[in-house]
């Protein structure tokens, strides 16, 4: 996957191309985050996509890269960016991991290796998938499954999206 490589110059913000949907083809809000380690690099990105008009999000991606403290997580716990979402939607129910299963999808020429979460609560859907430079890939949705449809708009967004201004 040529797209999924390092950066060689080191811009503003994550050293590491994001993959997730172009803002554009989006017709709700967009939030970003970036996850900074003390010594200033980036340790991860997550994208906020907010179809509800301002009454919570719809859709949860990160990226993380290798070593990013957001990755560890015990057994059953739930990544990060569905704990984000569980947080950005206010409910304070305990959520588990209850099985996980991996799947092909392929995006583009490209095959993927997705694993599907299973977790206790039914009204969300997560999966994630690594990149080919280390970077976990984590989509986390609100009430609306995750269909093979979505990883065709995948792809990297431009780094001037994360520069400061």
């Amino acid at each position: 996957m040529s797209f999924l490589r390092r950066r060689s110059a080191t811009p503003a913000g994550p050293d590491f191309d994001v993959l997730a949907m172009d803002p554009g083809d989006w017709p709700g809000n967009l939030g970003a985050g970036l996850l900074p380690a003390p010594d200033g690099t980036c340790q991860g990105v997550f994208l906020r996509y907010d179809l509800f008009g301002g009454r919570g999000p719809a859709m949860i991606i990160g990226n993380l890269p290798e070593g990013s403290p957001a990755r560890e997580v015990a057994e059953g716990e739930v990544p990060f960016e569905v704990a984000q979402l569980l947080l950005a939607l206010d409910n304070d129910e305990e959520v588990l991991v209850t099985g996980t299963e991996d799947m092909p999808v392929l995006q583009g020429d490209n095959l993927l290796i997705v694993r599907r979460l299973k977790l206790s609560e039914g009204r969300i859907s997560c999966v994630q998938f690594d990149r080919s430079d280390g970077v976990l890939v984590t989509i986390a949705a609100w009430d609306r499954p995750i269909t093979d449809d979505l990883y065709a708009l995948l792809k990297p967004l431009p780094a001037e999206l994360f520069q400061q201004g």
